[in-house]
């Protein structure tokens, strides 16, 4: 996708005029995670996020979706391992290890895997 590039006369010169996409949205934990990781493992494709100004607005994305996908995963576990409302408050050790759980899936699935990139 290539867009046209317009100039603005500084002085005697010509210089691109190059503005960064309005996104207000914050990237998050899981999005600075997989921004570290991309930065260094796949140098290439954060390179091309950076120049193309879709960075921040990639990271955000990602950020959005994992949390939904956490949940998801989450409410998924509790249901398959018979969590009720009342074993949640009183049995903290199997909320942490369902949340846990779901993190390393989230984790290998969208932030350091192979499909993250």
């Amino acid at each position: 996708m290539m867009q046209e590039l317009n100039y603005i006369r500084c002085g005697d010169y010509y210089i691109p005029d190059i503005r960064l996409p309005e996104e207000n949205r914050p990237i998050g934990r899981w999005g600075r995670m997989h921004r570290d990781y991309i930065k260094e493992h796949n140098s290439i494709r954060f390179n091309d996020l950076c120049l193309s100004g879709e960075l921040w607005t990639y990271l955000a994305d990602l950020n959005e979706q994992a949390q939904r996908r956490l949940e998801l995963i989450i409410e998924q576990m509790k249901a398959i391992e018979g969590v009720t409302e009342r074993m949640k408050q009183h049995d903290q050790m199997a909320m942490n290890s369902i949340r846990n759980r779901a993190e390393e899936i989230i984790l290998s699935e969208m932030i350091y895997g192979e499909d993250a990139v």
